[in-house]
């Protein structure tokens, strides 16, 4: 009974309550009744453990796989190993105690007609066999499933599940229940997956279609031939045979895909209606005498995604733009050329980094790249330029001073900088484009905070040096027009990558050697370390993001049980190389994320002029270093870091016309010991030596490792909110459900009728979600 200043939500406090709180419009129905109020209090907690406080919840929470009992086992055709479904008579039951251990074991004998078997359980105690003398009483019919083991020489059911079968049932009926497909539902703590299914089915059994509201129009599912949502989930909960169960996958998979499409297309009809400032080419700007002045040609894709960048800049709708590209294909080029374009018309542009080190890399090669077309006002400084400017944290009082005033009047056209950008008392003249470099490792209130700090909407430009498949920036990027390149500048010199295993010296010796060949041709070498210190855990390090989790590598530990390793550090490696006989009389310095912006700068300096040629580093390295000469790359422990930080690592070398080599470090061998085949581990690395294609990497990556969530949930500790769909392999799915979605939004931009969709965004995007989105 509901009491007093209650919803039949729950009480305040409760989790269904919590929802209503956060969207006061959406309706209260059934589904929305907690499972307190729906179940009793004890049986509602060990639906809590799982996650599960509603009822909309649970009739979500489907089966993680369906068995297909396919025709009924004869019994006297059992082979080990078999999985059996099969209908039988009890003959009789036997209880003895273990010699061993307590408990006992209970032989239960049946027969189908055409053979005999023995199904065994263990009962720990003597309440469990009485429970299992009266369920299993001789002359009962059962339904028993399970996989056939042996003992002594005789095949057995051990432990098999048990359905009782009602005395009244025909042979008809009996085999129709037999053949039905037996679900299998992620069990908790105190409930089992018959459990579940009971509860499930009896909740559905009590609601109506109208009950359970389709967030997907009804013209869009007979387009698409998909089952309603209310028929989709019965019949994912209770299937009559294997295509209606794939039938219903398939159409809740589809509006996974469509809700969240949906919100994409909302979120960018929002953005369109908001004003922005036009910023068209104007010719003999910038933008042009820069063009004329560069000592190479832009490659074909520079140029085709130029022209589409510069036409949304030229208009009044802002551009929320996502530029992917192979390491090496020029992004930053295309990235200042937009700018580049703004600064023509009297706008300033910040370009946001995410370290210091990408910061200042970003400084210098772009003053680099402009020349005296970046000191207006300088001597030296062309007639018609700009002026860039740096805004880091670790600046002194009066960089920061000077920094900030020129950002305030205007006179620096580019500013960039990190975090220290979004602080309050930074303003701009007339702030026309924002550009997010490493968009992932910024959220939305940290991008929100820079647009906020222009007259108008601001331009968006979101850069990412990790290429992103096809189906993730569909799905993550929904709302987001995505402008690729693939193309490397001409000139650019090929690299080799090699696996080396820390057993074999003589090729541990032979690659320091090699190190010591390449700086005695005037080369640069990079020495990728996982840890700073040996006193360092991983987590501890500012730049390790990316790194793979100990259960998607060996590297953690040598194997199952065996102790955790220790992983390679800067402090230890560089102590160490220096004892190196291939590296004597070689200078070698440390880059690290503890390291003071001087001290920073005092290493890049060094390594760059030559001076220290052999720069032994955390991943701060991993993006927007530009040594032309380094040539070599060792990545030590690199089964610690996913395919993606790989690609990115590499890329360091071989940006000139300097051919590379790059070393993968790691005591993983080359195939397993039992199996004789590679493990998923070193397939990973067999994938990162076989190719330089940063978008078949990317696309690798995503198939070997676990999926998790893309809209990054996992990263917040909480369960997937992808139930069913799958970004590898649904990318046709994700595709029609992104084009009928659009469709929906441009016809009812506001969902005014399509209220149960509007609802579903609602509830799927909670802030944390709608965060990660945002992340663009």
């Amino acid at each position: 009974m509901t009491g007093a200043g209650q919803g039949p939500g729950g009480p305040p406090g409760d989790p269904a309550h919590h929802g209503r709180e956060r969207w006061p419009g959406i309706p209260r129905t059934r589904l929305d009744r907690s499972l307190r109020m729906q179940l009793g209090e004890s049986a509602s907690r060990k639906y809590a453990k799982a996650g599960l406080h509603t009822v909309r919840d649970l009739l979500e929470y489907y089966p993680r796989r369906m068995v297909d009992p396919g025709q009924l086992t004869d019994l006297s055709r059992l082979r080990l190993g078999q999985h059996v479904i099969i209908v039988v008579d009890i003959l009789g039951l036997t209880a003895h105690p273990m010699r061993n251990r307590k408990g006992f074991v209970v032989s239960i004998n049946v027969s189908d007609g055409n053979g005999m078997l023995e199904i065994v359980y263990f009962a720990p105690h003597a309440n469990r066999v009485r429970y299992l003398e009266r369920r299993l009483a001789p002359g009962r019919r059962i339904v028993a499933d399970g996989v056939i083991s042996a003992r002594g020489g005789r095949l057995q059911l051990t432990h098999p599940e048990i359905d009782d079968v009602d005395e009244e049932m025909t042979d008809e009926e009996l085999l129709e229940r037999a053949s039905r497909p037996k679900l299998r539902y992620r069990q908790a703590r105190g409930l089992k997956s018959g459990t579940i299914e009971q509860t499930i089915r009896s909740i559905l059994a009590d609601l109506d279609d109208a009950e359970l509201p389709d967030p997907v129009p009804l013209e869009v599912r007979l387009k698409h031939g998909h089952l309603t949502h209310a028929m989709a989930l019965r019949a994912i909960h209770g299937p009559r045979d294997t295509h209606q169960y794939l039938a219903a996958i398939a159409a809740l998979r589809f509006e996974e895909a469509f809700v969240l499409q949906a919100a994409m297309a909302r979120r960018r009809h929002e953005a369109s209606l908001e004003p922005a400032t036009a910023r068209p080419v104007r010719p003999g700007g910038i933008l042009d005498v820069f063009d004329t002045r560069l000592p190479f040609t832009l490659t074909a894709g520079q140029l085709e995604v130029g022209a589409e960048i510069a036409q949304e800049l030229g208009g009044t709708t802002p551009m929320h733009r996502l530029l992917q590209g192979e390491v090496g294909s020029g992004k930053t080029l295309v990235a200042l050329r937009a700018m580049l374009q703004v600064v023509d018309n009297g706008g300033q542009a910040a370009l946001l980094a995410p370290t210091e080190v990408l910061a200042a890399q970003h400084e210098r090669s772009i003053r680099q790249l402009l020349g005296e077309l970046g000191e207006a006002g300088m001597l030296g400084g062309a007639t018609d330029a700009t002026r860039v400017v740096l805004l880091t944290g670790s600046q002194s009082a009066a960089q920061r001073r000077k920094a900030l005033l020129e950002a305030a009047t205007g006179t620096a056209g580019i500013v960039i900088g990190t975090h220290a950008l979004l602080q309050r008392h930074v303003s701009f003249h007339d702030l026309g484009l924002v550009v997010v470099d490493e968009q992932h490792r910024f959220g939305v209130e940290q991008r929100d905070a820079l647009r906020a700090k222009a007259q108008t909407a601001p331009h968006l430009l979101v850069m990412t040096a990790t290429p992103i498949p096809r189906t993730v920036a569909m799905t993550i990027f929904g709302d987001l027009e995505v402008s690729t390149l693939r193309q490397l500048p001409d000139g650019r010199a090929d690299v080799t990558t090699h696996i080396v295993e820390n057993a074999n010296e003589r090729w541990i010796r032979r690659m320091w050697e090699r190190v010591a060949e390449e700086v005695a041709k005037g080369c640069r070498a990079y020495v990728v370390c996982p840890r700073i210190s040996a006193t360092s855990v991983e987590e501890d390090f500012d730049d390790a993001v990316g790194t793979v989790d100990d259960d998607d590598a060996e590297s953690g530990s040598g194997g199952a049980g065996e102790t955790p390793r220790e992983l390679e550090s800067v402090e230890e490696v560089i102590e160490r190389l220096r004892a190196e006989p291939a590296l004597a009389g070689i200078e070698l310095r440390a880059l690290h994320g503890r390291m003071g912006p001087e001290e920073k700068d005092a290493a890049m300096a060094a390594f760059a002029s030559g001076a220290a040629p052999v720069l032994v580093a955390t991943t701060v390295v991993e993006v927007g270093v530009d040594v032309p000469e380094a040539s070599v790359m060792v990545v030590l422990d690199a089964d610690r870091f996913g395919l993606s930080q790989l690609h990115q690592l590499r890329g360091r070398i071989g940006r000139g016309s300097l051919p590379g080599v790059c070393f993968a470090v790691t005591p993983v061998p080359a195939a397993d010991p039992e199996s004789k085949e590679p493990s998923p581990t070193r397939q990973r690395l067999n994938a990162f030596a076989a190719t330089r294609d940063g978008f078949e990497l990317a696309e690798a990556d995503l198939a070997q490792r676990r999926e998790g969530d893309v809209l990054g949930a996992a990263q917040h500790g909480r369960t997937g909110s992808l139930r069913l769909l799958r970004v590898v392999t649904d990318a046709e799915t994700i595709s029609r459900a992104r084009e009928a979605a659009r469709a929906v939004v441009v016809e009812d931009p506001e969902l005014e009728r399509h209220p149960e969709l509007a609802e579903a965004i609602a509830r799927t995007l909670d802030p944390e979600r709608e965060e990660y989105l945002e992340r663009s």
